[in-house]
């Protein structure tokens, strides 16, 4: 067994993945826009992280835009039989960088064959239908009408499998009540809760939950409790964060991501580390 493989499984839509993913974010420029500063790097991340054993990446052809999608296609493709790629659309960038809701019939149709030539795919496995009422945080509100344009495009054939990301629970139950939802993409970390319920919520219905910023995004995750615990099982205070995660639900699928193929193995070495219940108890006060 490999070290990822200590992180176990858990179904995304018909397919089984390992929880301990990867993320491309950060494969982009500063901002998440633009080209890489080094893309011979970006190839070797991507590369390496389909040799540790991951096959689930997330990706977005918002990012850079289109950058990440395309660096995907030159380092992995032909892909893997077992890679499972999960995608985002609800979201543009102008020409600043700045992101944009993008969720009518049009913007969603066009995404998802962005998403496809980019990638290079007949049909997407998954696609997040990302909420952008607010790009920060989920604000409540109708969700039924790019779903069900979304859905439409399911039934075209274009895409297996749908979930959501920056929603609410209200949402949920809305989008579940449209079409299956086979994952749900939300702000969740260590010291950001709000999804707790919803997290078990989900996993009783065996739904995945893949939190974004599990690390804290672009402020990292600061607590002295957490890096004396670190401190004391020898590893970082990321990798204490993340095993808190694969800890927290079996329906948790962790997508860290990083640019740097060091910070990679670094993150999937986290299936080894074991947290005590006691040592669990300590983490949970700092939410």
């Amino acid at each position: 067994m490999t070290s990822i493989d200590k992180s176990g499984t858990f179904a995304l839509g018909d397919r089984t993945v390992k929880r301990l993913g990867y993320g491309t974010m950060q494969l982009a420029g500063p901002g998440v826009f633009g080209p890489p500063k080094d893309q011979e790097a970006a190839l070797a991340v991507l590369r390496e992280a389909v040799a540790a054993g991951v096959n689930h990446i997330d990706t977005a052809d918002f990012y850079g835009p289109h950058i990440t999608n395309k660096l995907i296609r030159q380092a992995l493709a032909p892909y893997p039989d077992d890679l499972v790629i999960d995608t985002k659309i609800g979201a543009r960038r102008d020409e600043n960088g700045a992101w944009l809701p993008a969720f009518s019939a049009e913007d969603l149709t066009q995404a998802v064959h962005d998403n496809l030539r980019n990638l290079g795919l007949d049909v997407l496995e998954v696609v997040n239908l990302r909420i952008m009422f607010n790009a920060h945080h989920p604000v409540e509100g109708s969700i039924e009408a790019p779903l069900t344009a979304l859905a439409e495009l399911q039934q075209q054939g274009l895409v297996r499998h749908i979930g959501l990301s920056n929603v609410t629970p209200a949402q949920v139950a809305e989008g579940r009540r449209i079409c299956d939802i086979v994952c749900v993409q939300n702000h969740y970390n260590l010291a950001h809760r709000a999804d707790d319920a919803l997290i078990d919520d989900l996993a009783r219905d065996g739904i995945a939950y893949v939190p974004f910023f599990p690390l804290g995004g672009f402020t990292p995750l600061q607590s002295s409790t957490l890096s004396a615990i670190a401190e004391r099982l020898d590893a970082t205070p990321m990798q204490v964060a993340l095993g808190w995660l694969l800890r927290r639900a079996p329906n948790i699928l962790l997508i860290p991501g990083t640019s740097s193929v060091a910070h990679l193995l670094e993150n999937i070495a986290v299936a080894k580390i074991n947290l005590s219940d006691d040592t669990l108890k300590d983490l949970d006060y700092m939410a």
